[in-house]
């Protein structure tokens, strides 16, 4: 196959970030897929039963509208986003539920008791949600930032990730809405990491909502691979790159992978001791999917929750913390924290007339076999009574299959890699540009990387932007629609 300038291995979000912007930039572009479709964690396929349009990985992407690639490459004119007015929502026994409204203020209103806390904790965040989003989605080493902002964070961080957590609040719906954003992280909590994640998911939530593309994630990354053939480049699907030297010559080599399978694939390229570096970054604990086709919206017990994006189901805050604990110490949850969402409320193009998919994660240990859909389903019932008779059909994915769908999961782990504080600095190792191997042209820009895991592309673009530089002497390139 013929030479090309620029390789990139792997199709999900960061490796077409990468490839959409070395091709702006004027270079030859090819991509490596495995599979028979790209996407990576950003596929949207037929899980259940044929018409029901499930979301492999990701559904719901509170950086589509926060991520600077995405601002940059100005994805909201590219695709259609549903942005929900309920950004999340949280049940509780009795009915009773704590809603994260897009509303600040109608959120603050509806948290009664606690609601002047919560906006206390909030606005200041919400106030400078772009600068937080710039801060956030960066390497946090040598990057200038608005020093007041990191202060109010890392107080905040401070307070939310110790043990007086919860002394603001009276009531129990604001401690869980926000624990139900802390969890996303799959450690256990109070921790400053799960509370840094948690505080900056809601300041979203709040500032420009948490979106839901209209014909699934996948739409996102067809945009990208629209935007990539446009400048002259190239896909290759169904072909797994299992070393560099199999691949064509290319002046630069961007790999969308794990960084275990950095070193695999790079092999003798690499220094010794970057491969010992590379041995002890940590990988976390897994997530079980469920998908469910359904006949009817979720019956969930308060009405609120039935207009929500994004529900977090698992009880209080003491519970949450408690079940996240349980998989921290390697065992499965009784009562588990499951992270849910209904794309098919605001996209019906994601299921038959009247019919409606739903999306499930919960928390499992690392390299887990275990299929969790009766727990979950257990889970879902205790908050929506009823909500087995809607059940259609459903799907479970053990972490171990999650692994085997995308090699970046190790062990189920959809961060692909520990999201410690000490491994969101150190990522996969301590550098000012961490996207940049020791081997000569070759460079990683997977969630491996900064400014770590979600729907951002941030790090495939940040891995481009040091390879223009390194090994092109080019600058970023314009990657908006009239570019």
């Amino acid at each position: 196959m013929d030479s090309a300038e620029v390789i990139v291995v792997g199709s999900g979000p960061n490796g077409m970030a990468a490839a959409v912007t070395m091709a702006r930039a004027g270079l030859t572009v090819r991509v490596y897929e495995r599979e028979s479709t790209i996407g990576g964690g950003s596929r949207t396929l037929d899980l259940t039963l044929p018409g029901y349009r499930h979301d492999n990985c990701s559904a719901v992407h509170p950086m589509a509208l926060a991520s600077a690639f995405f601002r940059r490459f100005q994805l909201e004119r590219r695709i259609r986003l549903v942005v929900p007015e309920l950004s999340f929502g949280h049940p509780l026994d009795g009915g009773r539920a704590g809603l994260a409204w897009r509303d600040l203020d109608r959120t603050v209103a509806d948290l009664g008791v606690d609601g002047r806390a919560w906006d206390r904790l909030l606005r200041p965040l919400v106030d400078r949600a772009h600068e937080l989003a710039r801060f956030s989605g960066s390497n946090v080493i040598g990057w200038p930032h608005d020093p007041a902002l990191i202060a109010r964070l890392g107080l905040r961080i401070l307070e939310q990730g110790g043990p007086a957590w919860d002394a603001r609040f009276r009531g129990e719906e604001a401690p869980a809405l926000l624990a139900g954003a802390f969890a996303h992280t799959i450690r256990p909590m109070p921790s400053l990491a799960t509370a840094a994640a948690g505080l900056v998911l809601t300041t979203h939530a709040h500032a420009r909502g948490w979106p839901i593309p209209v014909g699934g994630s996948q739409a996102i990354i067809d945009a990208m691979a629209v935007d990539l053939r446009a400048h002259g480049g190239e896909i290759v699907t169904g072909e797994e790159v299992g070393s560099i030297d199999d691949l064509p010559p290319a002046r630069a080599v961007i790999l969308d992978t794990s960084a275990r399978a950095l070193v695999r694939i790079a092999g003798s390229r690499l220094p010794t001791s970057y491969g010992r570096r590379i041995a002890r970054f940590r990988y976390g604990n897994a997530v079980a999917k469920v998908d469910y086709a359904l006949s009817e919206p979720v019956p969930w017990s308060n009405a609120a929750l039935r207009g929500a994006g994004t529900v977090h189901v698992g009880g209080s805050r003491a519970e949450i913390a408690a079940s996240e604990a349980e998989v921290a110490a390697g065992r499965h949850p009784t009562s588990p924290y499951v992270l849910v969402s209904q794309p098919s409320l605001f996209d019906p193009s994601r299921a038959p007339d009247g019919r409606h998919t739903l999306w499930a994660y919960t928390h499992v240990p690392r390299g887990s076999d275990l299929d969790r859909t009766a727990a979950v389903t257990a889970q879902l019932e205790r908050f929506a009574p009823g909500f087995r008779d809607t059940v259609v059909a459903a799907r479970g994915a053990t972490a171990v299959e999650v692994e085997r769908h995308n090699p970046n999961y190790v062990g189920g782990d959809i961060a692909a890699g520990e999201p410690s504080v000490a491994q969101l600095v150190a990522r996969p190792v301590l550098s000012t540009d961490p996207w940049r191997t020791p081997a000569r042209g070759v460079y990683l820009c997977s969630s491996s990387t900064p400014p770590g895991p979600g729907v951002h592309g941030l790090a495939g673009y940040y891995a481009a932007r040091s390879a223009l530089r390194h090994e092109f002497g080019r600058r970023p390139p314009h990657l908006g629609v009239d570019g």
